[in-house]
């Protein structure tokens, strides 16, 4: 289940209120990439893709997490039945579907940690999946950025850039260029669109 277009950026705007930062932006551009490469694409919804690019990070609401946020943001859309979300809240920080290629602390309890060890587990990534990923790493709070200079940006602030999540995120760009039979920053207008 998905909650409406308008409850998403209601959840967004409280959210943001708890625990102010750019990632509000980010997730707003990561919305409109998803909105419009899923316009682009046959059988994706782009008003779906959307929202799921907005609350990729809802986790975010309960405080300075790394690796919590996921779990914060998986269980919270689980509580208010937004299954869909909860997915793409575990699925948008784990290209290879491993807890191997995380970046960022490991800040979990035990219990966080089982939640996303078990889900991960059995959960069957689609390509609403994938092209939230794929958004994740085009989405700066300031616009769209080139991928590889997103890529660098996190590498810049955590330390290092695990070599296989570096390729399968040029992999899902390639992906979707094909997919949409386009260059990925003309879909998602990378130097006009400012959140």
């Amino acid at each position: 289940m998905l909650p409406t277009r308008e409850k998403a950026e209601e959840l967004l705007k409280e959210a943001e209120q708890c625990n102010p930062g750019p990632w509000g932006d980010h997730s707003r551009v990561a919305a409109h990439c998803a909105e419009k490469i899923a316009a682009e694409c046959d059988g994706l919804d782009s008003n779906k893709a959307y929202i799921l690019g907005l609350l990729h990070d809802i986790g975010r609401k309960f405080g300075v997490r790394h690796l919590g946020h996921v779990s914060d943001g998986y269980t919270y859309m689980l509580s208010l039945g937004y299954d869909e979300v909860a997915q793409i809240c575990l699925t948008h920080s784990f290209n290879n579907q491993t807890l191997d290629d995380y970046i960022g602390k490991f800040d979990t309890t035990d219990e966080e940690f089982k939640i996303i060890q078990d889900a991960l587990k059995t959960v069957t990534i689609d390509d609403y999946d994938r092209l939230i990923q794929l958004c994740d790493s085009l989405a700066g709070a300031e616009g769209v950025l080139y991928i590889e200079e997103r890529m660098e940006d996190v590498k810049r602030r955590y330390g290092s850039f695990p070599q296989e999540k570096w390729d399968r995120n040029l992999e899902l760009k390639k992906y979707f260029e094909e997919k949409t039979g386009k260059d990925i920053y003309v879909v998602v207008d990378k130097d006009g669109f400012k959140p």
